[in-house]
């Protein structure tokens, strides 16, 4: 056989090896592996839970200590004076009266509603701060311990239940039986003598109408006229 012979048979042969080869990586048998036909699990967030501080004060007066028996039953609140500061003040903060010998005066803008939103009185309107001792029952009680952590200068809103108010019978025809009332009270100043102190912190109102107090014949009810002192 000669050269020429021996190549062209050599590449025939190539020809066939490279054409099984291809057949061979073409035609694989499929997998008999079996398919799993469970969903996967998803993950649901779970949320942290929160252990609650257990109050201290959860007890107070009802559990035994020293001599004192414990009471059963839960605690029921009767009433208290609610407040949200409008403004806090920038002079000295409010004293308390330590009478006999220490008596503060508070000089006071107000303006009072009934829930409903009637204005019954307001010191603004008549461009007249009021001025009273604090602490010595001179006023509604809500009034007593309302000003309590406030500064000179300060504006408060008072929401007063009607047992620290008028009390049942109210202050008619102005003011309704058991009635709860609203004060917005500025401190406009604070001193150890009845006459008013204004300081830098009065602010004068703005031009308003003036309650006729003297031509009604029914006076409105100021919060320095505590129920038992009226006259009727």
């Amino acid at each position: 056989m000669g050269t020429r012979t021996k190549m062209r048979a050599l590449a025939a042969a190539l020809i066939v090896s490279t054409t099984l080869a291809a057949q061979t990586t073409t035609t694989k048998k499929p997998s008999t592996a079996a398919k799993s036909t469970t969903a996967p699990q998803k993950l649901r967030p779970t949320s942290p839970s929160h252990t609650m501080p257990a109050d201290p004060k959860a007890n107070e007066g009802v559990a035994a200590v020293g001599t004192m028996p414990a009471a059963t039953g839960t605690p029921a609140q009767l009433f208290s004076l609610r407040f949200i500061d409008l403004k806090v003040g920038d002079g000295e903060e409010a004293r308390p009266s330590m009478p006999p010998d220490k008596v503060v005066f508070y000089t006071v803008h107000y303006t009072g509603w009934t829930t409903d939103g009637t204005k019954f009185d307001s010191s603004v309107d008549r461009g007249e701060p009021i001025v009273f001792p604090i602490g010595l029952k001179r006023v509604i009680t809500g009034w007593d311990v309302g000003f309590e952590g406030m500064r000179v200068g300060g504006k408060r809103r008072l929401i007063i239940p009607w047992q620290l108010a008028y009390g049942a019978a109210g202050h008619p025809p102005v003011i309704p039986e058991k009635a709860d009332l609203i004060f917005d009270i500025e401190l406009v100043g604070q001193g150890n003598t009845p006459q008013p102190v204004t300081g830098t912190h009065f602010e004068a109102p703005e031009a308003g109408p003036t309650i006729p107090h003297a031509a009604s014949q029914t006076p409105a009810a100021k919060p320095a006229e505590r129920p038992e002192e009226r006259h009727e």
